[in-house]
């Protein structure tokens, strides 16, 4: 047999006792219409995620942490480190051997020779001028300085047949005797372009940097200081205009080693 459920049995019992009136003492209170409901199943706690485990640092990276660290106030220092080594650098360079005086002009003014005359002064449509082959011609370089103020043809003209050291033997010092060519005048009244001053600068460059005279050689050595050298006064008037190339002789008669008339006409030259 199927029992019945208790709740369905009270009420029962409370409806009957409606219907006739009496409330039933014993009669359990009515069953709320809506019944307890079940008690709700717990939630089960979250656990917490674990992090992932850190990978170490390699050693290196370790090490770049640990280290010590520059002081700021060395970086004031560390800055002056580019400048410091350019001038170092600096100083070590060799500073260019600057030849002064009438050397130095003579050297610009001969780029104007150098067509003909060769930079090296080896020759060209040109006078070879180097190894020597000037001193040999001109052992005195007042007849040098006539040759190039007048040039060749003046020469020709004179009826001169050698400049130079007329006792030269063998290479070339007469007139028009190398090449045919013509040697043209550089002096100002001769129709050139050169001052005295620039011819002497010229004559100076080509005699001892070009042939390789020795301006401390005891054969050479007075000529350079009187004509040549930075302190030459015979070069200082020159530019000056106190002296020309017809007086240098009477304004510097007072040197050792007097000077031989240059002239702005063609002359012979002299003997050694």
């Amino acid at each position: 047999m199927t029992e019945i459920p208790e709740h369905l049995l009270n009420r029962s019992k409370a409806r009957r006792a409606e219907a006739s009136g009496q409330a039933s003492s014993d009669a359990s209170p009515a069953v709320q219409a809506s019944a307890t409901p079940a008690a709700a199943t717990p939630a089960t706690p979250a656990v917490p995620s674990q992090p992932k485990p850190v990978a170490p640092d390699p050693a290196y990276v370790v090490a770049a942490k640990t280290r010590k660290k520059i002081p700021f106030w060395a970086m004031s220092a560390l800055s002056l480190l580019p400048l410091w080594a350019f001038m170092y650098l600096w100083a070590l360079t060799p500073e260019d051997k600057v030849v002064e005086g009438p050397r130095s002009i003579g050297a610009a003014v001969y780029a104007g020779c150098s067509g003909c005359h060769g930079a090296a002064g080896q020759g060209g449509a040109g006078q070879v001028l180097h190894e020597g082959e000037v001193m040999k011609t001109f052992p005195h370089i007042e007849d040098m300085l006539n040759f190039v103020y007048v040039g060749s043809q003046s020469f020709v003209s004179e009826g001169l047949p050698t400049y130079g050291d007329p006792n030269r033997e063998g290479g070339a010092h007469k007139p028009l005797g190398y090449n045919g060519n013509v040697m043209p005048a550089q002096g100002p009244t001769a129709g050139g372009g050169l001052s005295e001053a620039q011819i002497l600068a010229v004559a100076c460059h080509i005699r001892y940097d070009l042939s390789g005279a020795d301006p401390a050689s005891e054969e050479w050595a007075s000529e350079y200081a009187e004509w040549c050298s930075p302190e030459s006064e015979i070069f200082k008037a020159l530019e000056e205009g106190s002296a020309n190339f017809n007086n240098i002789d009477e304004v510097f008669n007072m040197l050792e080693k007097k000077p031989i008339k240059v002239g702005t006409t063609a002359r012979l030259g002299s003997s050694k």
